[in-house]
């Protein structure tokens, strides 16, 4: 019996709105981020931590504007690869999903490697610096995940419910004890916040391309959109709710690293920095207890990373621009599962190569910087989409002007700052993964642009004014039905 039709399509209407902010915020994973990012930012800008969340937090939420504003017009798996190629050029649409589906794949490994690091941790702390043996745990997490995200959307919603409200629900008493706790390393210092610790503008931008890796996955929200109930509305409006709420944490936690531990404890715990952390809080216990939550949200977030690569993969398979393979979604399950056996694939061999590169915190620091260039690139584009989509809209109003096309393209612009500015700062390493990554995807960009796809060749120009205006003539008539401000200058 055959398991895939060919132009078949997701399951519709399996998500809701409190869904969605769940797997928004474990898009983001806070537990995570904070554990495998909090040193590598601390090297970089030392206690301009809590500034350089911040200060990259208000362009970022641009960029959630300009998701909420594309996703009204144009509900689609694909996201900003089907945005950007829609309102800029093919070619930069291609690259803009290329960069994520690139990305997620290292982060297979960026992310497994410190869950399998963490199990080790819980069961004797000698194992977790065993780079072989840590890949090998994170590999079975990873499958795990894998069987998850393939059995549908429904069971992972299920499976986030449960992981990241117990994460929650740890971090938020961890934040209450760091507030009661008496002792400090160092005193706070409101300077943290300011511009006076960054080492001139190209500290700051490497702490702002770090500060993305963070708070990075939210935009799960759209590659979900096709699975969504009001995706048109839902989708902004999660999005918006989950950067919110990370960003507290995020600056709840840094400030608390930097009050509570010392420079060298900092440098010294690396990847478990969060499990240093606890044992100051909470002796003996709470170290295990932030151990669990970051191995909690690990899980959690290569389950929203495996849905934004595969939802990605199957667009671009749907549309010819990659194998049309990957367009094609499981009978049963509703789950485009080639795209997931391809990825499974790519990541497992990933694994092999990540088991012998070093250190757990060496594959985590390069992994980050390479990923950080791969989503300052995809984000900014997709603010510069959101702007041209809307350009006729603009004027009507300060709101939309303001909303709509001033902090979008701010946020634009920041990354795309963010992404020069740094490339003079990374490794070798980092700029061979990234910037290589993003060469790599020239190849099935030319070879499927010869074939003459429809979308190199006849792409359906985005034009909000246009989707609006058809929108309102499209609805129902009668007592009661109002449609909406065909403004759109947000959901919120």
């Amino acid at each position: 019996m055959r398991t895939t039709t060919p132009g078949r399509g997701l399951q519709p209407n399996v998500l809701g709105t409190f869904d969605t902010i769940v797997m928004a915020v474990a898009g983001s994973a806070p537990a995570y981020s904070l554990a495998a990012t909090t040193a590598v930012l601390f090297g970089a800008v030392g206690l301009a931590g809590p500034a350089a969340l911040l200060y990259c937090a208000v362009p970022m939420l641009g960029i959630v504007l300009a998701y909420a504003r594309l996703g009204r017009i144009d509900v689609n798996a694909g996201a900003g690869y089907s945005w950007v190629g829609r309102t800029l050029h093919p070619f930069l649409g291609f690259l803009s999903g290329w960069a994520l589906v690139f990305a997620a794949t290292v982060f297979m490994v960026a992310g497994s490697l410190p869950a399998g690091s963490l199990t080790l941790a819980l069961i004797d702390q000698d194992l977790a610096d065993e780079t072989p043996l840590a890949a090998a745990v994170g590999a079975c997490w990873f499958l795990v995940m894998l069987l998850v995200v393939l059995g549908g959307a429904r069971l992972t919603v299920r499976a986030q419910l449960l992981m990241t409200g117990v994460e929650l629900l740890v971090l938020a008493v961890f934040v209450l004890a760091a507030v009661l706790h008496r002792g400090h390393a160092t005193a706070f210092d409101w300077s943290w916040f300011g511009l006076g610790h960054f080492a001139g503008p190209e500290g700051f931008a490497a702490g702002a391309l770090i500060a993305a890796f963070y708070y990075w996955g939210w935009d799960v929200t759209s590659n979900l959109s096709e699975e969504t109930r009001d995706s048109r509305r839902t989708a902004g409006l999660a999005a918006l709710v989950g950067v919110g709420l990370v960003f507290l944490l995020f600056e709840a936690f840094t400030v608390a690293v930097n009050v509570l531990l010392s420079a060298d404890e900092i440098r010294a715990a690396g990847p478990n920095v969060l499990a240093v952390l606890g044992h100051e809080i909470w002796p003996g216990v709470g170290g295990k207890l932030l151990v669990a939550a970051v191995l909690l949200s690990t899980v959690a977030t290569l389950e929203t990373t495996l849905i934004q690569v595969t939802r990605s993969l199957f667009a671009m398979g749907r549309d010819r621009t990659l194998p049309a393979a990957l367009g094609s979604v499981h009978r049963r399950w509703n789950t485009p599962w080639v795209a997931i056996a391809a990825v499974g694939g790519a990541a497992l061999v990933m694994f092999a190569g990540a088991a012998a590169a070093g250190t757990v915190q060496g594959v985590l620091n390069d992994a980050v910087a390479a990923i950080g260039l791969q989503i300052a690139f995809y984000y900014g584009l997709a603010g510069i989409a959101a702007v041209v989509a809307y350009k006729s809209l603009l004027l009507r109003s300060v709101r939309n002007l303001l909303l709509g096309g001033v902090w979008p393209a701010l946020g634009s612009a920041f990354m795309l700052w963010a992404f020069v500015e740094s490339l003079g700062q990374l490794s070798s390493t980092a700029l061979t993964i990234g910037l290589g990554g993003l060469l790599l995807g020239l190849v099935p960009l030319l070879v499927y642009w010869r074939k003459g796809t429809d979308y190199y060749r006849r792409p359906a120009r985005l034009d909000a004014a246009r989707v609006l205006a058809a929108a309102e003539e499209s609805a129902p008539a009668g007592p009661g039905v109002r449609f909406r401000d065909k403004s759109y200058a947000t959901d919120f």
